[in-house]
């Protein structure tokens, strides 16, 4: 891009000083700033990127783009004047990396909870038809087979439009994608054309940033209110939201339910801890996923790929051999199944909802002998009212509750876990174990091949966020170390 066409591309209020020598890369972290390169401030809820000009000027920027004039005594550094930097930094990081947006078939899956199992189903599946797609959300980044850390649901603009560069350099044509509330209510996808959409559900989560319900199923909505007459809407019908999302939409409405509710309808023909089967207009889905909300899931994929053209009996019969996602009701075991030993799944599920739908999930399959254990924690630094929410769910479902910590972050883990157990009633009786490793090695210790154990808020991290430093931690590694420990503690009683 020449300074010609970045000032056209910009649309500015107003440009001052000169044409610069060199034209590099679009930042907006002055931290990042190299020698010629462009900075963009940009207005965020704590730090406000204009604060950080002067740095960005002393690191070597050479063009600066605010909302506020800026007077600068350095020759060949130019200050252009938007209105809006945010609105502009989607559409301007695609632009500088040579449109990448416009050469994928985007798919962007948003909702509470289920948008991480839906987008790695319908890559899996895409990938077992033998298409070249690219995966970007909460548990990984992949391009084809390629594997790239993910730390958020949705990257910044600048490190999505470079991501969507190499999955084209890959030569991949898709991309799905999962779209967080955040993305949208801070314009991260702003100028990208999805052609297909998918609403899962909505429930209570990231009220900390979001004021009320309302405004975050809004937020939501702008993905829906965005497609175009020629996109498709793929929507959960037997979410209250679901309505409400498409009410405004020009995208052609595909609504699926479980509850013979909506235009494509699906029945759970079997549900077990071994398999999920799912029909679906004709169409079996023989799935290792387990669980009722995962069914939809399965039926949302299905249909999303089915919208991007392959016919529909050849995606059933790729998607049961789909696993999902790491750490979606993934099960943990040491040299297959011990019936001495009890059956662990680990979970991600961190909000009330996402843990009613594996706890009620696993109370459902469970046995007349055998018992069900919760642990589970709440993250710091996040919406408080959902923690005494969580324990009432736990009650609800299971047998046996341990509260420990999740990612404490800034605050006191035992702070946190006293107000998670005000949403036990009285008289109830849970256990309390600050240390999430000693609460695992504890709970799996007690247990016996009667016993189902769900842990539950991390899921696929690898990690425990504690005073503002990330320290390696893995559910499933603990689990798997306290079951190897379990194994040995009943090989040695056996000798005896």
């Amino acid at each position: 891009m020449t300074y010609s066409e970045l000032i056209s591309f910009c649309n500015p209020m107003s440009v001052q000083g000169r044409a610069p020598e060199t034209l590099g890369n679009l930042r907006n972290d002055s931290r990042s700033v190299k020698q010629g390169d462009i900075f963009i401030a940009i207005r965020g809820l704590q730090v406000d990127g204009h604060s950080y000009l002067e740095d960005a000027l002393e690191r070597g920027a050479s063009v600066l783009i605010t909302e506020e004039e800026f007077d600068v005594q350095k020759e060949n550094v130019a200050v252009i004047v938007v209105q809006n930097t945010r609105n502009l930094l989607s559409p301007l990081a695609q632009k500088m990396a040579g449109d990448p947006a416009k050469k994928l078939r985007i798919i962007g899956i948003t909702g509470t909870n289920g948008k991480t199992t839906v987008a790695t189903l319908v890559w899996q599946a895409l990938r077992y038809l033998n298409q070249p797609a690219a995966l970007l959300g909460t548990v990984s980044k992949r391009i084809n087979d390629e594997e790239m850390e993910s730390r958020l649901t949705t990257a910044d603009p600048i490190e999505l439009a470079d991501d969507m560069n190499k999955m084209v350099k890959a030569g991949c044509t898709y991309l799905v994608m999962e779209v967080s509330s955040h993305a949208l209510h801070q314009g991260r996808v702003i100028g990208i054309d999805f052609e297909v959409a998918a609403f899962t559900n909505l429930s209570h989560d990231h009220l900390d940033y979001h004021s009320s319900m309302e405004e975050y199923a809004a937020t939501k909505k702008i993905l829906f209110d965005n497609l175009s007459d020629t996109s498709w809407a793929v929507i959960n019908a037997d979410d209250r939201y679901a309505g409400f999302m498409v009410d405004d939409t020009q995208a052609k409405v595909l609504d699926i339910s479980l509850r013979g509710s909506a235009l494509i309808n699906a029945i759970v023909e079997e549900a077990s801890a071994e398999v999920t089967i799912v029909g679906v207009e004709g169409v079996k889905i023989h799935s290792p996923l387990v669980g009722q909300f995962n069914a939809s899931n399965i039926v949302q994929a299905l249909i999303i790929c089915t919208s991007l053209g392959f016919d529909g009996r050849t995606v059933a019969e790729q998607l049961s051999k789909c696993k999902g996602a790491e750490g979606r009701m993934e099960r943990v075991s040491i040299n297959g199944d011990d019936p001495d030993l009890p059956i662990i799944f680990v979970d991600y599920a961190h909000t009330p909802d996402a843990l009613e739908n594996v706890a009620s999930t696993l109370a459902g399959l469970k046995s007349s002998d055998q018992q069900l254990t919760v642990i589970f924690g709440c993250g710091g630094d996040r919406d408080r009212t959902k923690r005494p929410k969580m324990a009432a769910v736990a009650e609800k479902y299971a047998d046996h509750v341990t509260v420990t910590s999740d990612n404490p972050r800034s605050e006191d883990p035992d702070a946190i876990i006293h107000e998670v157990v005000t949403g036990f009633s009285d008289g109830y009786s849970y256990n309390t174990v600050t240390s999430r490793k000693d609460a695992i090695h504890t709970v799996i210790s007690d247990s016996d091949g009667n016993d189902i154990i769900l842990i539950a808020g991390k899921g696929h991290e690898t990690y425990q966020e504690i005073n503002g430093n990330r320290v390696h931690f893995d559910d499933r590694e603990e689990a798997s170390t306290a079951l190897s420990w379990k194994r040995g503690q009943i090989k040695n009683s056996e000798v005896y």
